[in-house]
């Protein structure tokens, strides 16, 4: 369905960072220019990096005006850009309205990430994530999530360093994805048009930490790769860990994982998340229940060592004890990753983004308690 795009002339200038194919077709219509515009428009800005109207020959010099008067091709500033030892890229980036996200790339030998946030902050309050105990301001809009690719992909091509560039993206940067539907949609779809970025549906995963109505409604309007924290094995500790739980328990979850699966094709798996916390879900007994309870999923596991930050009250599950609960997963047939620890020297590993954000929920105040009542 095409978007409809009024300007009159006293409106502010749209940003075309935020706006897809659809979008930009229905607003060169509203300028009586023809659809193809939208497709010589979405190149310059994507492909060649061009965010100056009079640069981009190939429209009429009446067109590039109006399009100076009308619109503007504005990304958050750069306030911070850190190098881990190795090698992981995280930039602090400020919005207009002062509050600052973070945007972190990892590479790898055969592929470069990005980590992309969707929301300032996060309203899900995750009790081993740094970030929603920052509390949680707004969502982001296209713009700002397009933003972050459309930036990152032009600093790394700037190093001219062999195999770096941005290959992947994955929206498991600060925020709930799905909690922000309409403007992540968006902005992955530009990610995969080929006009812009191009990249496949292998490529891009849109993470969740279990809003289950929203991953019916992805499965209908995006082919994506799925990620699912998940971080326990029964109700009453994940309640703890990931209280959206409250609302949304596995009883609920896990079908609307089989759903998903279920409108993808043949070769789509889910990735489950599982953050390793020391004597709190890292039990073979845990690792049992996981297998049963992800029976006859397409299953990528990924098992992360837990981040420590001031003030969590967990620890880190011991590299033998992640081996264990690994083994005792793979010699089930599941298959299991266990991530390395990436950009940890620069806050920039899983759980450990932050930002700068006005938090309206005076929620780190809260953490000063312990929590749960848990001997952690």
């Amino acid at each position: 369905m095409v978007s409809e795009v009024n300007i009159p002339l006293t409106a502010e200038k749209t940003n075309l960072l935020g706006l897809d194919r659809e979008g930009l077709v229905a607003f060169f219509a509203s300028l009586g220019e023809k659809s193809f515009r939208a497709s010589q428009v979405m190149k310059w800005i994507h492909q060649q990096d061009v965010a100056d109207f009079q640069l981009m020959n190939n429209i009429s010099k009446s067109l590039r005006d109006q399009l100076e008067v009308l619109a503007e091709i504005t990304a958050p500033e750069v306030v911070l850009d850190e190098l881990s030892s190795d090698g992981t890229r995280k930039w602090v980036l400020k919005l207009n309205d002062g509050n600052q996200i973070e945007t972190v790339y990892i590479p790898e030998s055969d592929r470069g990430t990005l980590c992309v946030s969707s929301q300032v902050g996060c309203a899900l309050d995750c009790s081993f994530c740094s970030t929603g105990r920052r509390g949680f301001n707004r969502n982001l809009t296209t713009a700002e999530i397009i933003s972050q690719v459309w930036l990152a992909t032009r600093l790394v091509d700037e190093e001219k360093k062999p195999g770096r560039k941005v290959t992947n993206v994955v929206l498991m940067g600060m925020g709930e994805p799905l909690l922000n539907f309409d403007n992540v949609v968006k902005a992955v779809h530009i990610m995969m048009d080929d006009f812009a970025y191009g990249l496949s549906k292998r490529r891009v995963t849109v993470s969740t930490a279990g809003v289950v109505p929203t991953m019916d409604k992805l499965g209908d309007v995006l082919d994506s790769r799925l990620a699912v924290s998940l971080h326990a094995t029964n109700n009453e500790l994940r309640d703890q860990l990931v209280p959206i739980n409250k609302k949304y328990p596995l009883e609920e979850l896990i079908p609307a994982c089989r759903r998903f699966i279920e409108k993808q094709n043949a070769r789509t798996r889910i990735t489950f998340e599982y953050v390793m916390l020391d004597g709190v879900n890292d039990t073979d007994q845990h690792a049992r229940e996981l297998i049963r309870l992800l029976k006859g999923i397409p299953t990528l596991m990924n098992l992360i060592p837990f981040n420590p930050f001031k003030g969590s009250g967990y620890k880190t599950s011991s590299a033998k004890r992640v081996n264990a609960f690994s083994e005792i997963l793979m010699e089930s047939g599941m298959t299991t990753v266990v991530r390395r620890t990436r950009g940890d020297d620069i806050d920039a590993a899983c759980g450990q983004l932050v930002g700068k954000i006005e938090d309206k929920s005076r929620r780190d105040r809260r953490f000063e308690e312990p929590r749960f009542g848990m001997n952690l």
